[in-house]
């Protein structure tokens, strides 16, 4: 009975033994996933990071660009409303000396037709400033778009 007792108790220190190894096993697994984890969340948490201070980066420069294209609007909007003040006054000055009434619609006609052709060359100027601006303004933001769909198709 007594060697059934040592037998018994053997077998029992060796299951405890045995146990503790394998609690030690898990627990350092446990703590390596931990581990692991923690550190793929870090570095997602970076990437983010950075490409949020990207796409800031990008709406900073898409702002600066249609802000610089609607100075250049405002600019050639100012230099064509004084031009063609001066123009009109110029003009209005010619039209008052006219002698006859044949005269007076030549030269009204002449400043008409002038006035149209500037007119149409100032909008056609200021059309091709606009759409430089909205390219130029879209320019940083569409790439960043381009970036993130690249990503998302590698990652997938």
């Amino acid at each position: 009975m007594a060697d059934a007792a040592e037998t018994v108790k053997k077998t029992v220190e060796q299951a405890a033994s045995t146990a503790k190894v394998q609690s030690e096993k898990v627990q350092a697994a446990g703590a390596q996933a931990l581990r692991d984890g923690m550190e793929k969340t870090t570095a997602s948490l970076a990437q983010l990071s950075a490409e949020s201070k990207s796409n800031l980066e990008a709406l900073t420069a898409s702002a600066t660009a249609a802000q610089k294209g609607a100075e250049a609007l405002s600019a050639q909007a100012m230099s064509y409303g004084k031009t063609s003040w001066e123009t009109g006054v110029a003009a209005a000055q010619t039209i008052a000396k006219a002698r006859s009434i044949q005269e007076l619609l030549e030269l009204q006609t002449s400043y008409a037709k002038s006035a149209m052709e500037v007119y149409v060359s100032e909008v056609s100027k200021m059309t091709e400033t606009l759409t430089a601006s909205v390219k130029d303004s879209f320019k940083p933001i569409n790439e960043r778009v381009t970036t993130s769909v690249e990503k998302f198709q590698a990652a997938r």
